[in-house]
């Protein structure tokens, strides 16, 4: 990448990083008419785009940053984006110390699809000498006045000049705010580190801290036990619900049938009963003989039937005796037929 034209095609910049400016043959002597916004906006000479610059810090290279940028990219139909990045001298003489270097700051810019062209160590204030060099047609910026190194604005001469197009910032995000966060929650972080290898040393934390920090997580990692613990107890609850409910409605299922078959064979109309009466009046007609009837006629006897017998001792049927000596002698006969007998 030691020489790129001004102003190359918008697909380089999609397959490789964003150029440096001191890499690129922008410093071109062609004469370089400034555009006007109106001009800008109704389209642009086919020859070149139209320059865009913005500049920042662009620490901790954010969301923020990335939609301020998209926003300068498409201010106008064809456009090219430069994108100037204070050096850290700079930065921590007029604003403050930064999380990232100015290498690392550079090349978060570089690898940004707005971008398409990344000048290293821009100034802070916008000199025409600047501006000429690059051959920059608007500057784009947010529209709050931006007091610094003993100005209330440092874009107020940019503006005076036609060339300021301002941006939209981007509310709940800032590096600021990230940074207000990390303090915020310092010991969360500085316990995440010690837990992922980081020394103390390299943490700045001191021993007693180290040692708190150190317990500290052994003591998460108990309740993250615990909690686990907890969890798999609620899922086999659960699953112990579900069976059991599922085993209720089985049997309930097979209660209502079993009710059913019960009530089929031993109801009122049951099946049971009909087998007990049809057997009840089987043995009923088996015991209870069938009845002759009324006008048979009589039955003579058979004669094989043997004559009823006869007792001796029953008195026959004679005459009465004639005399008393006959009566006599009939009693004395009985009596002898008695002691026979015995």
């Amino acid at each position: 990448m030691a020489f790129l034209p001004a102003e190359y095609p918008r697909v380089w910049t999609l397959t490789a990083p964003a150029p440096f400016a001191d890499e690129t043959s922008c410093h071109c002597q062609a004469p370089h008419e400034r555009l006007t916004i109106a001009q800008a906006r109704l389209g642009t000479p086919v020859d070149r785009p139209v320059r865009v610059y913005a500049d920042g810090i662009f620490d901790l290279f954010h969301s923020g940053h990335a939609r301020a940028l998209m926003q300068a990219k498409t201010l106008f139909p064809n456009s090219y984006l430069l994108v100037g990045v204070c050096s850290d001298d700079l930065t921590h003489k007029f604003k403050g110390f930064t999380v990232m270097n100015e290498a690392e700051r550079y090349e978060a810019l570089r690898h940004c699809r707005y971008v398409d062209e990344v000048i290293r160590d821009a100034p802070w204030t916008l000199t025409p000498e600047f501006l000429e060099k690059h051959k920059i047609d608007f500057v784009a910026h947010d529209d709050i006045p931006y007091s610094s190194a003993g100005s209330d604005d440092v874009y107020k001469h940019i503006k005076e000049a036609g060339m300021f197009v301002p941006t939209q910032r981007t509310e709940g995000i800032s590096t600021s705010d990230i940074i207000t966060r990390i303090v915020r929650d310092y010991d969360v972080y500085a316990r995440r580190n010690l837990q992922r290898g980081y020394t103390a040393k390299e943490l700045n934390v001191s021993f007693i801290n180290e040692k708190k920090y150190r317990f500290q997580n052994q003591v998460d990692k108990m309740k993250e036990k615990v909690k686990n613990v907890e969890e798999r107890s609620k899922e086999f609850v659960n699953r112990v619900e579900e069976k059991s409910h599922d085993l209720i409605q089985k049997w309930e299922e097979k209660s209502r049938e079993f009710i059913g078959n019960f009530l089929e064979l031993f109801g009122p109309d049951g099946a049971w009963k009909q087998m007990f009466q049809e057997r009840s009046s089987r043995m009923l007609q088996a015991l209870s003989p069938k009845q002759s009837p009324v006008s048979s006629p009589t039955r003579s006897r058979s004669p094989s039937r043997s004559p009823s017998p006869t007792f001796s001792w029953l008195p026959s049927k004679t005459s009465p005796p004639s005399s008393p000596k006959a009566a006599s002698a009939s009693i004395s006969s009985m009596s002898e037929g008695d002691e026979d007998e015995k």
